[in-house]
């Protein structure tokens, strides 16, 4: 059976207290002890990181496994990283693209993902259960396999 990770892209260190009009007052921590509980609850493996180095976080994704599933927020490299897009195709894994607030009722660079199309889902304006619904999909996916 795969893992599920959970990547979290720049700036996302800073919820709780970035911005809370568009992001909420639940804190990373806060989202991340959620994530793990429910998936630990349900036997699954997870792995949640967060970076603010676009780098690193490809590193992240060339490590998956074919089995696993990725959750991922990418923040600002939503809108422009090919590279990012690039990583989550080669690797060949289901993914759902996550945001809290609605990028399509945002700013107009916002509304543009280059990530989406080579995800299997997006889940954006719900907060956090954005989160937490992405996950849902993910563990009905990792138990029918």
């Amino acid at each position: 059976m795969g893992k599920i990770w959970v990547l979290h892209g720049p700036n996302l260190n800073l919820l709780g207290r970035r911005e809370p009009d568009k992001y909420g007052t639940q804190t990373l921590d806060e989202i991340n002890n959620e994530l793990l509980h429910k998936a630990y609850t349900a036997g699954i493996p997870i792995q949640v990181e967060q970076t603010n180095f676009e780098g690193e976080l490809i590193q992240w994704i060339h490590s998956m496994g074919p089995d696993d599933f990725l959750i991922i927020n990418p923040g600002a490299w939503t809108h422009y990283s090919y590279a990012v897009r690039d990583a989550i195709t080669s690797v060949q894994v289901p993914a759902i693209e996550v945001h809290l607030s609605n990028i399509h009722a945002r700013e107009e660079f916002r509304k543009t993902s280059v990530i989406a199309p080579v995800c299997c889902g997006q889940i954006s304006g719900l907060g956090g259960k954005s989160y937490s619904l992405a996950l849902d999909y993910a563990l009905e996916a990792l138990t029918q396999k």
